[in-house]
């Protein structure tokens, strides 16, 4: 019965593989009609809301003018990539934006890593449970709040600094200091994002053939032996994968809580390409001018993608296409 739904199989993609184009995707919708259907409102939310604006780059090469509309305006070529590359602030944007964002996939990567094989070692399945929620819970907290808890407890007279202070630390408002900018984002980065991110790690824990893990107790491995040789090799993939995509996002550092968290005594260190382009074209109204920087930021984030994607397939045979 098996070896003859094997011969049909076989049989039907063969004719299919025949048939004309026009005739195969007639089949194939006649066969899928309803998953296409259900693909239909995902592809308008991608055309309407991240393919339509792109139209908007447009004005990285004009002299904009609402007025004059985005074809109207009159064109410049890259006077505006020139003028940024040219400018007092760009090397500190693109400085600050590198450190921040490497700093931050350095420290804030491997944290779901570590904290989902730690709990896939947890025995008792209510404590899972209850580490899983009380880590999750953070990343569901407006980042507004985050930064105003945030704000609160590193005061000069807030909880962190009070505690602090008990260790010959000086009482200030941290925030306004420029040495504690980077690691109170990075911590709180950590703090918000460790358990959401740890749900894609967990689920491929749970994927793993516990046939290995008998085989490489038989063979006398201890548990550290079983994490690297069978543990994170299964995890790879899965990792590569993740890592790709942060690697794409690292141009985009969260600008949202760089803005909440920044002043002006902080700008030095905390002013990245983001909050650069939210200053030039919402606040001085400098639309052509932010599109550039904000297209060239977008640019560099592609061929970091695509570098690391093809560095990860060269070295270890995993990649993301």
């Amino acid at each position: 019965m098996a070896v003859m739904k094997k011969k049909s199989a076989a049989m039907d993609f063969d004719g299919m593989a025949e048939l004309p184009l026009s005739k195969k995707l007639k089949k194939d919708w006649s066969k899928n009609k309803g998953l296409y259907l259900l693909f239909v409102p995902v592809l308008l939310w991608y055309l309407i809301f991240q393919y339509g604006p792109m139209i908007g780059l447009s004005i990285a090469f004009e002299d904009y003018k609402p007025s004059l509309g985005f074809f109207g305006s009159p064109f410049v070529g890259f006077k505006h990539f020139i003028n940024f590359f040219q400018d007092f602030y760009f090397q500190r944007v693109f400085f600050n934006t590198i450190r921040i964002a490497v700093l931050t996939l350095v420290c804030t990567f491997p944290a779901p890593i570590i904290l989902a094989l730690l709990i896939n070692e947890l025995k008792s399945r209510r404590l899972s449970k209850f580490v899983q929620t009380i880590t999750y819970i953070p990343h569901f907290i407006s980042i507004v709040v985050v930064v105003s808890i945030m704000m609160d407890l590193t005061a000069r007279d807030g909880a962190i600094t009070y505690f602090l202070s008990k260790f010959g630390f000086e009482p200030v408002t941290m925030l306004n200091q420029k040495e504690y900018f980077l690691p109170l984002y990075i911590i709180s980065a950590i703090w918000q994002n460790i358990g959401w991110n740890s749900i894609i790690y967990l689920s491929a824990l749970t994927s793993i053939d516990a046939e290995l893990y008998e085989a490489a107790r038989i063979d006398g491995a201890g548990k550290f032996r079983q994490l690297v040789s069978v543990t994170l090799p299964c995890l790879l993939p899965t990792i590569i994968v993740m890592l790709i995509l942060q690697v794409g996002k690292m141009f985009n550092v969260g600008y949202e809580k760089i803005i909440l968290m920044y002043n002006p005594l902080t700008y030095e260190v905390a002013d990245v390409i983001n909050t650069y382009v939210y200053r030039k074209g919402l606040l001085e109204m400098n639309w052509s001018y932010s599109a550039a920087v904000g297209f060239f930021n977008s640019t560099v984030s592609f061929l970091l993608v695509w570098i690391t994607n093809k560095f990860s397939n060269r070295v270890s045979g995993n990649s993301l296409w």
